[in-house]
């Protein structure tokens, strides 16, 4: 790709990415919350000393929104926000980065289609924008800002419409929208408070898409639940609870 050298990570969201430059800026091209054409990357105006980025995209509608994690603990956003994923207060969607409201000692972030993650050092999840299928593991509540959903937390991944969480036993957590299996639960009933993952164990990672969800075990095994339309679970199937992906270990 042309004009970027330095990057030290990426991030895609539905229709457009971003790039973290060794020097803390970044970079973004696609499609913009307002429907705006880049195709090249551009600097994204306002931003220093990002350390981690997340991005978020609501099916069908194409709204999209960003956050970045900088390396003083605070969160930063900008795109849509008519739930109040940009974690302002407000439903102002923005075209530059606004400062999430109240949020510091920030370690790791997660965007989903239209809510908001961020992991505090202390262990504490914190959860703002959509929560009408029950993502923000706190009932069917929509929020503004920042509220504390969860604790004993060591990992977050935000899906569409759905949020997991590692705790440091090696469990994960789920909650929110149900209807491929993708809480886990051996279910396809929609959760507004965590329920657990059936069966995983000594899990080290986690990752969520837009309907199914992963887990990476300590002895390097891969577990995938959810929806499989496209084979993004492995194994031909729909899975309501976990089920080790064949053919590869990490």
């Amino acid at each position: 790709m042309s004009g970027l050298s330095g990057v030290t990570a990426i991030a895609a969201g539905g229709n457009y990415s971003l790039a973290l430059k060794s020097d803390g800026t970044v970079l973004a091209w696609g499609r913009i919350w307002d429907g705006t054409d880049s195709n090249t990357p551009a600097v994204v105006s306002g931003l220093t000393g990002v350390i981690a980025m997340a991005t978020g995209y609501l099916e069908p509608s194409g709204r999209s929104h960003a956050l970045v994690l900088k390396g003083d603990g605070t969160v930063w956003a900008w795109g849509d926000n008519i739930y109040g994923q940009l974690g302002d207060g407000t439903t102002t969607p923005s075209t530059t980065p606004v400062q999430v409201s109240g949020l510091t000692d920030v370690t790791s972030i997660g965007a989903g289609g239209a809510h908001s993650l961020a992991r505090k050092g202390d262990g504490t999840v914190w959860g703002w924008g959509y929560g009408g299928n029950g993502q923000l593991c706190n009932g069917n509540n929509t929020i503004y800002a920042p509220t504390q959903v969860l604790t004993g937390v060591s990992a977050i991944a935000a899906g569409g419409y759905h949020t997991l969480a590692r705790k440091g036993d090696g469990t994960v957590w789920a909650c929110g929208w149900n209807p491929s299996g993708q809480l886990g639960d051996g279910t396809l009933t929609n959760r507004y408070t965590p329920v657990q993952v059936s069966g995983l164990t000594d899990v080290t990672s986690i990752g969520a898409g837009g309907f199914h969800s992963l887990a990476r075990k300590g002895d390097g095994t891969v577990w995938g639940w959810g929806d499989n339309s496209f084979g993004q679970t492995g194994d031909g199937n729909d899975r309501t609870s976990p089920a080790q992906v064949s053919g590869f270990s990490l």
